[in-house]
């Protein structure tokens, strides 16, 4: 069933379970977000804690990293904006009025979503709500973000002539079965999404494709056209929550409550490939040089054939499945990989450090002698972007580019 590996280092300074972990578009640094109510930064040159950021009234849901600022939001319905080099509280964001579970940062931008049942976007720097999207019956659990510009033809953009000055659009995916598409200008609902029959849990955007997948408790995925609202396809071989999606050159990855990965070609709707050995539910996904993935342990598969190459044990399994909803809103087990390492974070309060440049270098043979036969497509429309899902799906590697990796 694999090797299992070792971590090369494990960090213990959070007081309670790591609810989020999310890599600077740089590489240099890493933020984690926990029960404890605060966040930690920590650089990935030497894993080292270098900020730890205190403010909130209860824990920490979700956080976003940018490479000079940072963002957390939390039970207590504020989200807050932070300083990575100097740890102080830049902004607070109040207005919601219940838990704010997911933050979103786009162009100049914050979004949000809570269980107050509303989606709100606010001014990143004059800490001011410019926007709130109002018409869920329940709690907005998931975001993503688009420009009309990305899907619209001129003449299309002409029959929305009241929104042409924005030209920003929020999707927001609900625990009342629906997702709905909203003019961020007005606030408007320009799409309602219906077909799902649970709670939509993830979202995943190829704008240039004009499609939207949606993942919800209904055990089915969703593909959308995000211009019309026609829904194109139903993937449904999962037998569990379908928790995270990730989508690379058209296969689509998606990880579900019955313990497994499936990979399906976009195009046909046809599954190829279901990735197993997982103990429990799958949580986060990423395409890194092959599949990974993470339930309790974190696992690397060979994409094509379906191979578990290694297994990364450490974590302890400390979950509450009491809700139907809390996988979507507090993941088992969350990673990022940065220059080979793989970084690890889960509900036992530690963030973990692994060594894969072995997976790495064996898997990006393969993928380099794959491409030299099919030719290397446009990866730009075809990655994901989430608000963002459990992870990126981008690498950044030494020499400065980006490279597609595979996670499960």
């Amino acid at each position: 069933m694999g090797n299992s590996g070792s971590a090369v280092k494990v960090c213990t300074d959070h007081q309670g379970g790591i609810n989020w972990l999310s890599l600077s578009p740089d590489g240099q640094r890493l933020l984690t977000g926990s029960e404890d109510g605060t966040a930690r930064l920590w650089s990935t040159a030497d894993s080292q804690c270098h900020g730890h950021f205190q403010g909130h009234e209860s824990y920490i849901t979700f956080c976003h990293l940018e490479n000079e600022a940072a963002f957390t939001c939390s039970a207590d319905h504020t989200i807050r904006k932070w300083d990575v080099m100097t740890g102080q509280c830049l902004a607070i964001y109040r207005g919601h009025t219940s838990i704010v579970n997911r933050i979103l940062v786009a162009k100049d931008y914050l979004f949000s979503g809570s269980y107050d049942r509303t989606a709100r976007c606010w001014s990143v720097d004059k800490e001011k709500q410019i926007q709130e999207f109002r018409g869920h019956r329940n709690c907005v659990l998931t975001l993503a973000h688009y420009s009309s510009r990305d899907v619209l033809e001129e003449e299309e953009e002409e029959e929305e002539e009241e929104e042409r000055v924005s030209r920003d659009l929020l999707v927001t995916g609900s625990t009342d079965c629906t997702v709905k598409v909203w003019w961020v200008s007005s606030g408007r609902c320009y799409q309602t999404l219906l077909g799902h029959t649970g709670a939509v849990l993830c979202l995943i955007l190829d704008a240039p494709n004009r499609e939207l997948f949606s993942g919800s408790t209904d055990y089915t995925i969703r593909t959308w056209n995000i211009v019309t609202g026609e829904q194109l396809k139903v993937f449904k071989e999962h037998q569990g929550s379908v928790i995270c999606l990730e989508l690379v050159n058209r296969h689509l990855y998606s990880g579900s409550a019955d313990r497994t990965v499936k990979c399906w070609l976009v195009d046909t709707g046809e599954r190829i490939q279901t990735y197993k050995a997982h103990k429990h539910s799958v949580s986060t996904l990423k395409y890194h040089a092959g599949i990974w993935s993470g339930d309790a342990c974190a696992r690397a598969f060979n994409s094509k054939s379906g191979v578990l190459q290694k297994i990364f044990r450490g974590h302890k399994f400390i979950i509450n499945y009491s809700e139907l909803y809390s996988l979507a809103l507090s993941v088992t087990l969350l990673f990022q990989i940065h220059n080979e390492l793989l970084y690890t974070a889960s509900h036992d309060g530690t963030l973990r450090v692994w060594d894969i440049r072995g997976i790495c270098k064996r898997n990006k043979r393969r993928l380099k002698k794959e491409w030299s036969v099919q030719g290397r497509s446009s990866q730009k429309g075809s990655l994901s972007r989430l608000f963002n899902n459990k992870v990126g799906c981008m690498v950044q590697q030494e020499n400065g580019e980006h490279e597609a990796v595979e996670l499960m």
